[in-house]
């Protein structure tokens, strides 16, 4: 079992996060995005938009969210990042007023590849949503890749369903087809499983 623990980011993490992101989108979107879209990925700009996101959200309700495994040494392993929704969360031709301000967005939830499968991203998940349920959101919905299974099966083992919206990205002129999922947030605080 991996000793871990979940914790807020801070500024200093920023690297870390896009260095995560990097890795990460590396591996499990290799199959789905072009090659030379990921090669072309600036790591020092992630890391400067991952350090204002941390110091200045938009709002005390957006969250960048860490997980770190402990060893001998502590290291970042994954992070989730979430916000109240807004125009990115919408499917093609929904009014802004379907979603309302119940409703709360992952915009990122990663776990470094190399570190999966110890619980830091049940940890991450649990986390985000005693969070969301102390600022009042009742709804969580998370856009995924169709072709992305891990994070499919992940969000649907923990009670995540598809809400019947889809969308298709255009990355470099490849539409990358996505759908969204959703869960109604638990009324209790949550206790994370293993599986993540």
């Amino acid at each position: 079992m991996a000793l871990g623990f979940v914790r807020p980011a801070r500024p200093e993490d920023a690297g870390e996060i896009a260095r995560i992101q990097l890795a990460t989108w590396r591996v499990a979107y290799r199959r789905l995005l072009p090659r030379h879209v990921l090669a072309d990925l600036d790591e020092g700009l992630l890391a400067q938009r991952w350090e204002a996101a941390v110091r200045r959200p938009p709002s005390e309700h957006h969250r960048v969210l860490v997980a770190v495994e402990q060893a001998e040494q502590s290291y970042l392993v994954g992070f989730a990042a979430s916000g109240p929704v807004d125009a990115e969360a919408l499917a093609p031709n929904e009014p802004a007023e379907a979603l309302g301000p119940e409703v709360v967005a992952v915009t990122d939830l990663l776990v470094e590849p190399r570190w999966g499968r110890r619980g830091h991203g049940s940890r991450l998940l649990a986390a985000s949503v005693d969070l969301w349920r102390e600022s009042g959101f009742t709804t969580a919905l998370a856009w995924v890749f169709e072709g992305d299974q891990a994070s499919r099966k992940f969000l649907t083992t923990a009670g995540w369903e598809p809400d019947g919206a889809g969308r298709a990205l255009d990355v470099d002129d490849m539409l990358v087809p996505q759908l969204r999922l959703h869960v109604a947030l638990p009324t209790e605080p949550t206790a994370p499983t293993e599986a993540g």
